[in-house]
């Protein structure tokens, strides 16, 4: 008998997709704020940005953002209580991460369904303090006098608003990569959507 892959929780896969659909949403709405007051040299074009002018973009962008919140703190405190971020996420030695970086800029990293390599426990809890910076930087500059204090931990508005979007550069980016691996590994967006995958031995996936 085949022995049964591990597959993301229902819990996981549905904030997963919420969480998704919800970065996207910010990321073209941000777009949007961005061009309104640019801090760098250049705007993003119009069909990359959502909400029409200012005011369009900053009501999708907190409508997105309330939306991302819930399902991160619905994902978070299951992550604790299950012992998901313990057993799946916690970060291994630098050795581990050495040899699977290296494995993987030469396209040897194996994957085994359910389990996460060091590279990824490594982008994923990255990409998870990302997130809490982007929302905690993103608060500081909405209301920078009533949240004095977050906006002064960030360094004033000015730095606050550039660590922003550093953090929104640094998501983008990690969701191309992401989006290049799933493609590259089907088997883990299968598992992803449907909460399973299909064993080559058995023509009943496990759940």
């Amino acid at each position: 008998m085949p022995r049964p892959r591990r597959t993301p929780a229902r819990v996981i896969r549905i904030t997963h997709w919420i969480g998704a659909l919800s970065m996207l949403v910010m990321i073209g709405s941000g777009w949007q704020i961005y061009n309104a007051s640019p801090i760098l040299p250049f705007t993003f074009p119009p069909w990359l940005t959502l909400g029409g002018w200012l005011a369009g973009g900053i009501a999708w962008h907190f409508a997105a953002m309330w939306v991302l919140m819930g399902a991160g703190i619905v994902y978070g405190t299951y992550g604790v209580v299950s012992g998901h971020f313990r057993r799946d996420l916690r970060p291994r030695g630098m050795g581990a991460i050495g040899r699977d970086m290296g494995l993987a800029l030469r396209f040897r990293l194996s994957h085994t369904p359910g389990q996460y390599n060091a590279v990824q426990r490594l982008l994923y809890t990255g990409v998870l303090v990302v997130a809490c910076l982007t929302v905690a930087s993103g608060l500081s500059i909405w209301k920078p006098v009533q949240l004095g204090w977050l906006c002064w931990l960030f360094g004033g508005y000015d730095l606050a608003r550039r660590i922003h979007f550093t953090m929104m550069a640094l998501i983008v980016g990690f969701l191309v990569v992401h989006v290049v691996l799933a493609l590259l590994v089907p088997s883990t967006l299968f598992g992803m959507v449907f909460g399973r995958r299909p064993a080559p031995h058995d023509p009943e996936a496990v759940r």
